[in-house]
């Protein structure tokens, strides 16, 4: 095992760091070499329990502190977090394999969100109704109680402060089960939580065997709020669960990101913003661009412009200085993307750049555009979640709209045009959560980030972040 990856990994369950003695472990890669560099021990049913124990113990507490104690505590983590940035950005590309500077923006937007959360906390208002004199009608928003969250691999940083700041703001405890193949990014942040002054009972980290921890975690009646960041048929099966208690989720699943590109935009400054943000990552996004809809009049120009872009972008391991795109993050995803590009070539795309395995060793894959892809293709119907860009053609503004919207994924949705009216229709006719307009970021710290449609429910970030964690209660005094 490498001695470049250094993060001691364990459990944490009420205040305390568990080993791997006594417990089942598996090995954390480097997605770069495909080695083992560490091993993450993984949790027990009675790890689980005592879990849960712990978080209805830490909720009871918690709930009661002044919102300007919380905020001081996720303030603090915030400046951890800042601190120890390259450390963490480090750890985050030895084990998901992103470029260092991929992981160290990633620090920022997760010290961001510690940052806006912490001045949300004390900004949970109600309201008082109008009644005659001698009553009182009020409107009160409440903790919802033990939240379980669930996290995605692809921002092992990112995903895990999205997951515990509004928990954390709204006055919730919280158990965390992060992707045990990014463990050590999520014991990283854990770590500056707990040396900010968190209560240990607050805030729980663990890892496991995925269908065994989340049926234990859900079927608790302890548990009262599901959040998950995930793929759509994960998704489904963990809201089958959740229902047994009724519970709240948030669901930030899947998508498949439509992008329209009309004959009007700046062409140039158009390619450029889209190579770049599509192998971001190595596509590994679920708000990525992916379905790229070109009018007829640029087609030929964009997809000779895209192809010749990505050709000459640099794959390689995440902590060379000069590389733009680093591997796959698991042995899994080159395999899926192979096997979607020979679909596609063998419905008649057209390979423009990229399409096969690359390096040595790890898991990487070349940075791919096919050209004319058919709707009968798989890539144009399930989510790619990698580095290949699907290219095909339209004619009219409604023919756009209505490709846009064919799937049930409604996510994230990109348009570049210059027509001031077309922009306000794209804005109202598009099925998605989020859309961006000449531009392609869709995260900030003050907005809502989610989905529609199959892509899920319920929004993070923002005041509506905190919302979600919130019960409404209504009291009538005489």
């Amino acid at each position: 095992m490498t001695t470049a990856y250094d993060t001691k990994l364990g459990l944490y369950i009420a205040g305390e760091w568990l080993s791997g003695e006594g417990r089942e472990t598996r090995d954390v890669l480097n997605p770069a070499t495909g080695e083992g560099q560490a091993a993450l021990p993984l949790a027990s049913a009675a790890d689980l329990d005592r879990a849960l124990e712990a978080s209805q113990r830490g909720f009871v507490a918690w709930r009661a502190v002044p919102p300007e104690k919380r905020a001081a505590i996720l303030v603090r983590t915030a400046q951890l977090l800042r601190e120890r940035g390259d450390h963490i950005a480090r750890i985050a590309t030895l084990e998901q394999g992103k470029i260092q500077a991929e992981a160290k923006g990633e620090v920022a937007f997760a010290a961001a969100l510690l940052d806006f959360h912490a001045a949300e906390a004390q900004r949970i208002y109600g309201r008082v109704l109008s009644r005659p004199s001698g009553s009182r009608s009020l409107v009160l928003h409440q903790p919802v109680g033990p939240v379980a969250a669930f996290c995605a691999w692809n921002f092992p940083i990112m995903n895990v402060v999205r997951k515990i700041a509004p928990a954390v703001a709204a006055g919730c405890s919280i158990i965390i089960k992060p992707s045990e193949e990014t463990a050590g990014s999520a014991v990283e942040v854990m770590r500056c939580f707990q040396d900010a002054g968190l209560p240990g009972d607050v805030a729980q980290c663990v890892f496991g065997v995925p269908d065994m921890v989340s049926r234990q975690l859900l079927a608790s009646p302890i548990t009262r709020k599901l959040s998950f960041t995930g793929s759509v048929p994960v998704g489904k099966a963990l809201m089958k669960l959740a229902a047994d208690t009724m519970m709240r989720t948030t669901m930030e699943l899947g998508g498949h990101g439509p992008v329209l590109v009309f004959d009007d935009c700046d062409l140039d400054k158009t390619l450029d913003t889209l190579v770049a943000h599509k192998f971001r990552n190595a596509g590994q996004v679920c708000v990525a661009p992916t379905r790229f809809h070109v009018q007829d009049g640029i087609y030929d120009r964009f997809a000779a412009g895209f192809a010749e872009r990505t050709r000459g972008l640099k794959i390689g391991d995440g902590m060379d200085s000069a590389s733009q795109m680093g591997p796959m993050a698991n042995a899994r995803r080159p395999d899926a993307i192979a096997e979607l590009v020979g679909d596609a070539t063998s419905h008649g795309a057209k390979l423009l750049a990229g399409g096969e395995y690359g390096g040595q060793g790890g898991f990487f894959f070349q940075p791919t555009v096919l050209a004319d892809v058919p709707l009968s293709a798989r890539a144009m119907n399930e989510e790619p979640f990698g580095p290949l860009a699907l290219l095909s053609r339209f004619g009219t503004d409604d023919e756009a709209i209505a490709e846009a919207n064919r799937l049930p994924f409604g996510l994230a949705a990109y348009c570049f045009t210059e027509n001031g009216r077309r922009q306000n229709i794209l804005g109202d006719a598009i099925e998605a959560g989020m859309i961006a307009i000449n531009n392609v970021r869709l995260s900030y710290p003050d907005s809502p980030f989610g989905g529609v449609k199959e892509s899920g429910h319920g929004s993070e970030d923002g005041p509506e972040g905190i919302a979600a964690h919130l019960i409404t209660k209504a009291v009538h005094i005489s």
